[in-house]
């Protein structure tokens, strides 16, 4: 990636890459079940009290993200249920039922209260370098969201996280989810530009490797936490040179604000 030509666009992935999920999620859960079982306008079965004494919420956050992941790479654009394309705000009530469900927890909370602590992933907080490292890339480039979220959850985190995006793009608007070519095409064009004009910023490899594929250019944050694949695999990657600019967890003031820097923005 040339600094004298750089891309037109910076399109970033969001969960993980530009909001902290896992501690926001974590908490929220952690509330929700304390909140349940010290209420005292409702009678919980013991054997859901015991259960939920137990949980690990930092687990369960864990696996209720994994569900995420698991959907949306199998999700088939050209087989969808009933017709309809379901959404990943669909998908974390569902899934969140299931997890509760093969928990023993089923009980712990209301109907209402599964869909209202599903939407915490419409307030996830940013990593510290987010906001305004995004706000002075503005100065350079276009920016944009590109995440399998739906438009609705990405807008409520960018107002959530004073995010200053130029541009709101989900998946939702092309009826797939990343990995599938069709989402990072769908994005370019929405700007106007060839996949070559534009970088995705992301901390998992594996979205970067399908933007690759497709023409873009690959800018890796690395996150806490965050890369799926094993050390073998990252090492592997980055000895053969295929993202042009590698953001390492510790370096200068991290994620956003590096990238300006390497642009000659701070």
């Amino acid at each position: 990636m040339s600094t004298t030509n750089p891309p037109k666009a910076l399109l970033t992935d969001v969960f993980g890459t530009v909001v902290d999920w896992r501690s926001t999620v974590t908490k929220h859960l952690t509330i929700s079940a304390s909140e349940a079982l010290n209420s005292t306008a409702r009678s919980l079965p013991s054997t859901v009290r015991t259960s939920a004494a137990s949980t690990s919420w930092a687990s369960i956050a864990a696996e209720w993200r994994q569900t995420y992941y698991d959907f949306v790479r199998n999700y088939d654009p050209s087989n969808k249920s009933g017709g309809t394309f379901k959404t990943v705000d669909q998908h974390h009530v569902e899934a969140l039922n299931n997890i509760l469900t093969d928990h023993a927890l089923t009980g712990l909370w209301t109907d209402d209260e599964i869909q209202k602590i599903s939407l915490i992933w419409h307030f996830l907080d940013p990593w510290p370098d987010s906001a305004q490292g995004l706000g002075i890339l503005n100065q350079k480039f276009e920016t944009a969201t590109l995440s399998n979220g739906n438009t609705s959850l990405l807008s409520d985190l960018a107002a959530h996280g004073s995010l200053p995006y130029k541009h709101i793009i989900s998946a939702e608007e092309f009826e797939a989810y990343k990995p599938h070519p069709s989402v990072y095409l769908g994005a370019a064009k929405k700007l106007g530009l060839e996949p070559g004009q534009c970088a995705l910023v992301a901390a998992h490899l594996g979205d970067l490797k399908a933007a690759k594929a497709v023409g873009y250019q690959a800018i890796y944050i690395d996150r806490l936490q965050e890369e799926g694949w094993s050390k073998e695999e990252v090492q592997k990657a980055r000895d053969e040179g295929w993202v042009d600019l590698w953001i390492d967890l510790d370096q200068g003031d991290g994620g956003f604000l590096e990238i300006a820097r390497v642009f000659n923005l701070r």
